[in-house]
């Protein structure tokens, strides 16, 4: 066996084949087939490294993942697209609420149930932002496509994607049979969180700390039928809060709705409500439990308008100063920030450890124990960790800062408008206002108002 290797080093230097992957491996077929033979006689004659003893234990098996990865890639990409084809068209063209309630039930099968939530177009948000700033993340294509196809519907047909692709928001829209308003206040204020959430999950993806979408997410428990015991109540309480309120996750906690709605606002074609047919009953903005209809606003008298240009001028003064003060926020907060990454968690676990404050130990501290580490050189890479936690925690309260900012003064501009109209960022073409318009096919407005659900009208229709 000596001999064998001897050989094996020997040809090792004579003969190299180009690596594709940038590296060259120096190998010889002449000394391959020797490792090979030597191997085979060697197995021949007994094992290499016996197998202990140890009686009644059972050795384990490798169990080896099949290679089908790739074909359901390619088969959800391909069902993502028809899916979101089939929304755009359903809710611009047939203005079906009952279709598009059926393709809602397939995406949660499919996309939910048998896919498990995973590859989704939320979590892809993460995978994005860590490829756009560590070279060495490798990102699936699939991935890509996961993020980028929504978008790119969504920038031409609105947030159909939301409307019947989504599972998350699937499973909130077949419980979501009491709508209440929610106060105007409210709503906005809540609002909010989609964008914390989105810049906190990008800083935290970006920097290889976390994937804070998937570890919270609150659904795919459901859709795994198990998984954490706290993320299921969570899910639970929110499923039972959709009841009462038109998706609560989707409205105030999808980073990724955030997003859409940005590319909603400029969309080529989304829903809208023609002014010269409405009849101005106002069914549609009680049916809609998110929100997205407007009621008309009327034009501002002089006093109110000089007023408002004064709230306005004191806000564009104040947005500098809100941002600094929650930049100046963010860094106070780089001890909880950093208690993200789990090489903190572990030296604060040790800690706790040495000055006997628990009792317990966790996998990562016996295995740190048991391998010898130094803890004094885990310390300092603790203490380069936190550092760089303060200047993320820097940008995290700056773009916090921009989010209220921005809110208040958009809240500061009237927009007068004598009609109903559909708020394109906040819709996401549901149908529901379909449902209830009481201006059914082939009449004139002005019919008399239904007290319920009538056909799909063309009342509300693309332009």
């Amino acid at each position: 066996m000596k001999r064998l290797v001897r050989s094996v080093r020997e040809s090792w230097g004579r003969h190299t084949v180009a690596n594709p992957f940038g590296g060259r491996l120096r190998w010889s077929f002449a000394s391959l087939l020797a490792l090979l033979v030597g191997l085979h006689s060697s197995i021949v004659s007994g094992e290499l490294i016996p197998t202990p003893d140890f009686s009644s234990h059972s050795i384990p098996t490798t169990q080896v993942p099949s290679g089908s990865g790739l074909a359901w890639e390619y088969l959800d990409v391909a069902i993502l697209v028809v899916a979101l084809s089939l929304a755009s068209y359903f809710a611009l063209v047939t203005r079906s609420r009952r279709h598009l309630f059926l393709l809602s039930f397939a995406s949660l099968v499919w996309f939910g149930f048998v896919r498990q939530g995973c590859v989704c177009s939320i979590g892809a948000t993460q995978n994005v932002a860590l490829a756009i700033f560590d070279n060495g993340y490798v990102i699936p294509l699939s991935v890509v496509a996961f993020f980028l196809l929504p978008l790119l519907f969504t920038l031409f047909f609105g947030r159909t994607f939301c409307a019947a692709v989504c599972p998350l928001g699937a499973i909130q829209e077949f419980v979501s049979v009491k709508n209440v308003q929610v106060p105007r206040w409210v709503d906005h204020s809540l609002g909010l969180m989609t964008w914390i959430y989105l810049g906190a999950a990008v800083i935290f993806s970006a920097t290889g700390t976390a994937f804070l979408i998937c570890r919270y997410d609150p659904f795919v428990g459901f859709f795994r039928l198990g998984g954490n015991a706290n993320m299921m109540i969570a899910g639970g309480v929110l499923l039972l809060v959709g009841v009462f309120v038109g998706r609560p996750y989707c409205r105030y906690l999808c980073p990724y709705g955030a997003v859409l709605s940005v590319f909603s606002r400029f969309s080529r074609f989304h829903v809208r409500i023609p002014p010269t047919q409405c009849i101005t009953c106002g069914l549609c903005s009680e049916a809609c439990p998110y929100g997205a209809i407007e009621s008309p606003v009327s034009r501002a008298t002089p006093v109110e308008a000089s007023r408002g240009r004064r709230r306005l001028g004191y806000l564009l003064v104040a947005a500098p100063l809100i941002v600094v003060a929650f930049a100046g926020l963010g860094a106070m907060m780089r001890g909880p920030l950093s208690r993200m990454d789990p090489e903190v968690q572990l030296a604060e676990q040790l800690r706790m450890e040495t000055l006997g404050l628990t009792a317990t130990t966790t996998d990562a501290s016996e295995a740190f124990r048991n391998a010898r580490r130094d803890e004094r050189a885990l310390l300092e890479k603790v203490l380069v960790t936190q550092e760089r936690f303060r200047w993320l925690g820097v940008a995290l309260g700056a773009w916090i800062g921009v989010v209220i900012s921005v809110k208040l003064v958009s809240l500061a501009v009237r927009r007068p408008h004598a009609d109903y109209r559909a708020d394109t960022k906040n819709c996401v073409s549901c149908g529901r206002c379909f449902w209830y318009c009481p201006v059914p096919d082939g009449k004139a407005p002005g019919v008399t108002p239904t007290t319920g659900p009538t056909e799909p009208s063309q009342l509300v229709q693309i332009t």
